[in-house]
């Protein structure tokens, strides 16, 4: 039978619930179902003294005594012949009074015979009905053993039913510590929608920071914004090409990290082994013109090296940035090599669509949302470009480890490891030494990064072995050979209920399909032009936030998101059954073959953890049902159940750690299984008091309390030894309302 935990033991929880990224959500039953209710023992028959067997006994009497009867019978008729005998003169007086007292001397023993029988036969029916009056004695003593017995079992029951009705079915699935990237093979629009959301999630939940760049050209993150602005939290959202002015990403670099950038940005669209060609010279322009020179004065540089001394070139823009001195010094610092003006040329050519970076940048305040996208009319060329641009400079930003600006009307507080995230839609785009580059600089930056790939390209499948890297399988298309055999070495020993696709899954996947990447609607595009300030509940939107209640954010997600509307209109799929019943065939089996992994749904995320596969599912919307928790499975390990609550249960013993006693209204405490005291006249478990199915530590930003604690009920209406009629006297306010689903 699961136990209650009480505050203190709450208090000694792992503080190590901040920073969880989440992937999605698991299906696992933790407790199983208890049975049927133990039926109530039933009084036996009442046993008495049969009538059949006293009139056999008085029968056997009769029969036995019969002879004596007789006897009596003719010694009587004796007796009353001798005095008639003496009356008609045929006996004398003498003769006749002789006859009468010889029967009468014989009849005497003959009589107390008879007396003693019927002595004898009221005994043997005294002690038949004292025997019987004690087996009933006995039956009654051992009824109410069963009873209490009975009593015992049904009290656990009660209490493991209710554990089993109130359990959580949805278990949260995070990032484990220790790996510092994501891999994302294969999935759709929808599915990386629902990866985006779950993630941005765990961000906002506790006023972390989310850097998201989307090179597929698609509105995959439109939930995330929505999401975010519900939340009172503004996205600043930058679309390349056309708001590369608008941008200062990588123009407060020094002079190596942006020549590394650029050069990398140029090689994207050429060939890869002049990169190291390209940064050696655009560095040498940097120490010529400073290291926070603009991309248009860099390409003014590489004009003068492709024109010549005596060419004043007064009517070329680029050229014209650069004073005489500063070309003569370029021509100088970079003529030695033979080439460059062919490469000179050649990076011009490349670098020239980011010629106005950071040219009309705001004020650079810091926004805890970020998005950058690439159109999807420039074509997947440019997406490339531009795509690798943005990676090499959050790379440089990771390992140069800068501090956080800090948020304007907001208390500093104390940021716990891995709340930054960044995350790379589209990443087969990049170069595999972006890759690379991106997934070192997460390492050792103590940043998260989660790539998503659309196919399986040598990049993502060489680190499905690596410690570091977290690999997670979505539906494949024409990869799914080699990336099952990646599965099958990764599977070796899995669990069967890790692996199974919940019906609600394969609901919520068909039923959304492309909807959340479909064009904004009307009324958004009206906010596009005329912007409020406020969400629709009034509050002010800002960069930033602080960490978000859960219930809170479980009311946002359930209104704002696609996910979350249709999610709530499915949720009978998973209404838990009762105790008594069979769960029925709400999941399936999935195989790890090709096949298998081309038909997963496409919310569906086989997490590739070192203990095994894990199928997830990324539907954000699964945090609004009320059988889902924050809380992962290894957070429940401590639940266990007792054994002897079903109809065939022992002495029904309760197991596990003592239950809390609850408060009797006089100030006194009530004991913790820890050894702590907690104050008592309170109902509901204060904040903190946590069951073990729905445990989360007390450190995690904007988490509130979980259930009431379960007390077990005893026999006769009893709780805790308290007597049930004594009612704790209602003093204070009312208790804050908690929050069940952590």
């Amino acid at each position: 039978m699961p136990t209650p935990r009480s505050s203190a033991a709450a208090a000694s929880t792992p503080r190590d619930a901040a920073g969880r990224t989440y992937l999605g959500w698991r299906h696992r039953v933790v407790l199983p179902p208890p049975g049927p209710a133990p039926r109530r023992p039933a009084p036996g028959d009442a046993e008495t003294l049969s009538q059949e067997w006293v009139a056999g006994q008085f029968d056997s009497e009769a029969q036995t005594n019969r002879p004596l009867h007789y006897a009596l019978a003719g010694l009587g008729l004796f007796a009353l012949l001798c005095p008639l005998l003496w009356t008609l003169r045929i006996l004398p007086g003498s003769l006749a009074l002789g006859g009468v007292c010889a029967c009468a001397a014989i009849a005497a023993p003959l009589v107390f015979a008879l007396l003693q029988s019927r002595q004898v036969m009221a005994t043997r029916l005294e002690r038949a009905q004292a025997r019987l009056a004690e087996e009933r004695a006995a039956r009654e003593r051992a009824l109410h053993d069963q009873q209490r017995a009975h009593a015992r079992r049904y009290t656990e029951w009660q209490a493991a039913a209710r554990a089993y009705e109130a359990q959580p079915r949805w278990y949260g699935v995070t990032v484990p510590p220790g790996v510092s990237s994501v891999l994302v093979v294969g999935g759709g629009d929808a599915g990386w929608s629902a990866l985006l959301t779950t993630v941005g999630i765990s961000r906002l939940r506790e006023g972390g920071d989310l850097t998201v760049v989307d090179l597929t050209g698609r509105s995959v993150t439109s939930e995330l914004v929505r999401l975010a602005r519900r939340c009172a939290v503004g996205p600043r959202h930058w679309v390349l090409p056309a708001d590369l002015p608008r941008m200062t990403l990588g123009t407060n670099l020094d002079a190596g990290q942006r020549a590394r950038v650029l050069s990398a940005a140029a090689a994207a669209s050429g060939r890869l082994e002049d990169a190291d060609a390209d940064e050696t010279l655009l560095l040498r322009l940097l120490e010529v013109l400073g290291p926070d020179v603009g991309v248009a004065r860099l390409i003014g540089g590489l004009r003068a090296l492709v024109t010549p001394e005596d060419d004043t070139a007064e009517d070329d823009a680029a050229l014209a940035l650069l004073s005489e001195e500063e070309r003569a010094r370029v021509r100088e610092r970079c003529a030695d090599d033979p080439g460059v003006r062919e490469r000179a040329w050649t990076l011009e050519n490349r670098l020239s669509p980011f010629e106005a970076v950071g040219t009309r940048a705001d004020d650079g305040a810091y926004a805890q949302v970020k998005i950058i996208s690439t159109d999807r009319a420039s074509g997947e060329g440019a997406a490339r470009v531009y795509g690798t641009y943005a990676v090499a400079a959050l790379s440089e930003l990771l390992e140069a480890r800068s501090p956080e600006p800090a948020v304007t009307g907001l208390r500093p507080r104390a940021r716990p490891s891995r709340t930054r995230s960044v995350v790379v839609c589209g990443a087969e785009t990049l170069p595999a030494e972006e890759v690379d580059q991106v997934l070192a600089a997460a390492s050792e930056g103590g940043v998260e990064v989660v790539l998503l790939f659309r196919t399986a390209v040598p990049a993502a499948l060489e680190r499905f072995t690596d410690p570091a890297c977290l690999p997670v399988v979505m539906g494949l298309d024409g990869d799914a050979e080699k990336v099952g055999r990646a599965v099958a070495a990764a599977a070796a020993a899995s669990d069967p209920r890790d692996l199974e696709v919940h019906r609600l899954t394969e609901v919520i996947g068909a039923a959304v399909g492309g909807t959340v990447v479909e064009p904004a609607e009307d009324e958004e595009d009206d906010d596009l032009l005329f912007p409020s300030p406020h969400t629709e509940s009034g509050a002010l939107i800002r960069n930033a936030t602080a960490a978000i209640a859960p219930l809170d954010l479980v009311r946002h997600v359930r209104s704002t998101t696609v996910w979350g509307r249709v999610t709530s209109q499915a949720a009978e799929i998973d209404t838990p059954v009762r105790p008594d019943e069979d769960e029925g065939p709400g999941s399936r089996p999935l195989a790890l073959d090709a096949r298998s992994l081309r038909g997963l749904p496409s919310t569906a995320a086989l997490v590739l953890t070192p203990g095994g596969p894990i199928l997830a599912d990324t539907n954000p919307g699964i945090l609004t049902l009320s059988t889902a928790t924050l809380a992962t499975v290894d957070d429940n390990r401590n639940t266990g159940t007792s054994g002897n609550v079903g109809p065939s249960g022992g002495d029904g013993a309760t197991t596990g750690a003592p239950v809390p006693r609850r408060g009797t209204g006089d100030g006194r405490l009530r004991e913790s299984p820890t050894g702590g005291a907690a104050p008592s006249g309170a109902t509901a478990a204060p904040k903190g008091a946590l069951p073990p199915d729905r445990a989360v530590p007390d450190d995690t930003p904007g988490a509130t309390s979980g259930s009431v604690v379960r007390d077990a009920v005893g026999a006769a209406g009893t709780v805790g030894g308290t007597d049930p009629e004594k009612v704790p006297p209602n003093l204070g306010p009312p208790p804050e309302r908690l929050d069940w689903r952590v």
